[in-house]
This record gives C-alpha cells, sequence and structure tokens, in this order.
C-alpha cells in the first residue's frame, strides 16, 4: 500500500515533465499580443455567451454582493475622512455640482421630507418654530415689506403669463361654459 502512495507522485511528476515544452529556442508571447488575443476572444458570440454564464452564476453574484460592502465601507470611511470633508466643500462651493447633486437626490429628500412630516416628534419641533414670537414678527415683517409685495407682483404676474397657466385657465373656463349650456338646456327643457 505503501508503494502505491509513493509511486503515484512519481508517477504525476513524470507525466508533468513530458508535457514541458521541449525547445527552448521558442520565444513566448508577449503581453500585448496574449491581451489582443483576449480582447478578441471575449469579442466573439461565444466569448459574450460565456461572461453571461459566469455572471449568472449564484456564487459568483454572492461573492460580488459581499465585495459591495467591503466597497460601501471603504467609501464611508473616506467621505467621513478629512480629506474627503475637504473634497465635498470644495465641490459645494462650485454652483454646478451643486445643482446636480441637488437634483440627483431630489426624490429622496422629498421622501425624507414626507416622512419627517408625518413624525410627531418633527411636527411638534416644527410647531415650536412656527409658534416662537421672534421668527412670527420677522414673517410678518418680510410679509408686508415693499420688496416681498414686488416680488409677489412679478411672480403672479408670470403666473399668468405662463403658458401652462393659460391652458388650465381656458379648460376651467370652457368646462364652466359647456357646464352652464347644459344647465340652460335642462331649465328650458323643463319648462
Amino acid at each position: 500500500m505503501l508503494r502505491k502512495f509513493i509511486f503515484l507522485p512519481l508517477f504525476v511528476l513524470c507525466l508533468l515533465a513530458s508535457c514541458a515544452p521541449q525547445e527552448e529556442g521558442k520565444s513566448q508571447i508577449d503581453y500585448d499580443q496574449t491581451k489582443k488575443m483576449v480582447v478578441d476572444i471575449l469579442k466573439t458570440d461565444d466569448g459574450k455567451k460565456a461572461i453571461k454564464e459566469v455572471m449568472s452564476d449564484e456564487k459568483l453574484k454572492q461573492q460580488l454582493i459581499m465585495d459591495q460592502a467591503i466597497v460601501s465601507e471603504t467609501i464611508e470611511k473616506t467621505l467621513t475622512s478629512e480629506k474627503g470633508t475637504d473634497f465635498w466643500k470644495k465641490s459645494f462651493e462650485d454652483p454646478k455640482f451643486a445643482a446636480s447633486m441637488a437634483k440627483s437626490m431630489e426624490k429622496e429628500n422629498e421622501q425624507l421630507l414626507k416622512n419627517l412630516m408625518k413624525d410627531p416628534e418633527y411636527q411638534g419641533m416644527l410647531i415650536d418654530v412656527f409658534k416662537n414670537p421672534e421668527l412670527e414678527k420677522e414673517v410678518t415683517t418680510i410679509l408686508k415689506s415693499k420688496e416681498y409685495r414686488e416680488h409677489l407682483k412679478k411672480v403672479v404676474s408670470e403666473t399668468f403669463e405662463s403658458p401652462l397657466f393659460k391652458a388650465k385657465i381656458q379648460d376651467i373656463l370652457l368646462k364652466a361654459a359647456s357646464e352652464v349650456k347644459t344647465e340652460k338646456k335642462e331649465g328650458s327643457e323643463s319648462k
């Protein structure tokens, strides 16, 4: 039995030695040629099919999900670092970046506000803010100011000039007119 265990590794070693390249003079394929060959293979239908099969493997998907957690943790550490804080401060000074960031987070912020409005603690805090006499006085002063009235006048004028608003008003008037006609017909028929 011991002879069989000794014989098996020797047999494998001989087999591997016989598969080794016989000529040492042949040059090996360099990196660029290998890269080009791999890219060409991946572009073929068989290559694409092989990639799809690999990506549909459940074990690989599980590994990717685990890697996503590591990526998230790394990003979180990077964002909370001093360099990350400086980066975000500088980035938000750019109006274009700030606008695009706000637009991308608009739905999430809207949902957050809706959730907060349902929260009793937040509602209480908001009511306390509005009950503050200093805030009330400031708001009253602002609403009575000439600048605010001019701004409000401008907003109302722009609203009346808006094509969407005009279309809505036209629809409402047409609907009301048709209802009045219908009522007149029904009234004259009943007499």
